[in-house]
Order: structure tokens, then sequence, then C-alpha cells
């Protein structure tokens, strides 16, 4: 089993102490591509991949450990574009 797989069965699992670093190692996988806000954008971050719909998220702060809900949500919106 590769890295990336492990990843992506650690995402599934929705673990309590999945990074943010870790998401963006599997999105990155996928080829999607983080944009931050800018300047003003604050902990606002955009992942894009012309093909799909983006991925639309906060950054956690001050851990950088995603929420379950986030989780949850990821896990679908890479389901309904047929990438799990």
């Amino acid at each position: 089993m590769t890295q990336r797989e492990k990843l992506i069965e650690r995402l599934l699992s929705k673990p309590k102490d999945f990074t943010w670093n870790e998401l963006i190692k599997v999105l990155g996988a996928f080829d999607y591509e983080l944009i931050n806000g800018g300047k003003t954008g604050g902990s606002r971050a955009r992942f894009i991949y012309p093909e799909y719909s983006p991925i639309l998220l906060h950054k956690p702060h001050p851990a950088p450990i995603l929420k379950r809900y986030q989780l949850v949500g990821i896990i679908e919106q890479l389901t309904l574009e047929g990438l799990l």
C-alpha cells in the first residue's frame, strides 16, 4: 500500500487528528491546487481543479486539526466527483 493510499484510507476513517498538511497531500494527489485568499483572505482556503467543483475551507487554527464536519464534507465531495 502506497503512502497516498494510506492517507486516503486515513481520511475515510475520519480520525480526530487529521491535519491540514495531510489534507493538502491527499487533495494534491487528486491534482487539486491550494489557493489562499491573498492578503485579506485570512484563514480561507480554496482547493481547485478545473474539472471538479472547488473545495472551500477555513484553515484550522490555532491547532492544525480538521473538524469532523470538514472531513465528512471533503469525503462527500470527492465521492460525488468520482474520485473515491
